[in-house]
């Protein structure tokens, strides 16, 4: 069980956490996929709102269903959860590529690690016997809560306050888990990675992962390095590698099918040659 889960959901009724825009009735999502069988981890900034509602703003529900809300739980509040309501959003979490993922979002993220030998979808290696199967990967936030607005639309209070809510929830699944990489994806998970861990990443260029411009010259792709062993006061027990690059693949316009395959190069060959 994710130690800090209990925790999380005993925060969803502050009013602190309610001023900041968190969907008050869709649980805090930790992680995506299974973390107990992943040693490469995604990392984002929070969950979308699209986890919970669809595009017109109504609850997900029966098989389109990705996460627990207290409707789906039968709850008033979160006060009255249960370990039966506990083991169910515990398997939510471990199920979720298995089930609806979000794939808009993760499919392009899944191509970047498939150069590492790893992989969110173990449903996409059905027909393989398990020890040809590639390794799990799964997903991270450095905030748990969902938002029913963009990160980019919270002010700079709400956006320290949920780094704060969040706290060393971050820290303490990378120190239960076997964890050794972690990918950012954008400047802005680096960034907020960068605030919350009190560090440094190193930056380099990446050739061809330049995003074309009309009116002005081209975004530069860059990737950042660097290694994690503690966070938010949490001794993690071993250094983490962070990489991450500047580009968001879902938002960042002008992300072409080459600036992917050459990030999905980079992160394959930093990988390998942290493991020789």
């Amino acid at each position: 069980m994710l130690s800090s889960l209990p925790t999380l959901l005993s925060r969803m009724d502050s009013v602190d956490l309610r001023r900041c825009e968190v969907i008050p009735w869709g649980c805090p999502v930790p992680v995506f996929g299974r973390l107990s069988r992943s040693k490469v981890a995604t990392l984002g900034i929070n969950p979308s709102n699209l986890e919970f509602v669809d595009e017109y703003g109504i609850e997900l529900d029966g098989e389109r269903r990705r996460f627990h809300t207290l409707h789906s739980l039968e709850l008033s509040n979160w006060r009255d959860v249960d370990a039966t309501h506990l083991r169910a959003i515990l398997e939510s979490f471990d199920q979720y590529f298995e089930r609806n993922p979000y794939d808009r979002w993760f499919k392009r993220l899944d191509i970047v690690l498939s150069g590492a030998g790893v992989t969110f979808y173990e449903s996409s290696q059905p027909s393989l016997p398990l020890f040809e199967r590639l390794p799990l990967a799964c997903h991270l936030d450095l905030v748990p809560y969902a938002t029913s607005v963009k990160w980019t639309d919270l002010n700079v209070r709400q956006r320290e306050s949920l780094l704060r809510f969040g706290g060393n929830c971050l820290g303490q699944l990378l120190r239960d888990s076997h964890v050794d990489f972690i990918v950012c994806n954008g400047k802005s998970v680096v960034q907020q990675l960068e605030f919350v861990g009190e560090m440094n990443l190193q930056c380099e260029e990446i050739k061809g992962c330049e995003l074309p411009r009309r009116s002005t010259s081209g975004v530069k792709g860059f990737g950042y390095t660097g290694k994690l062993s503690q966070l938010c006061g949490v001794d993690i027990g071993r250094e983490v590698t962070v990489l991450g690059f500047n580009h968001n693949l879902q938002s960042s316009f002008g992300v072409t099918n080459t600036v992917v395959n050459n990030l999905t190069d980079w992160i394959a060959n930093q990988i390998r040659g942290r493991k020789s």
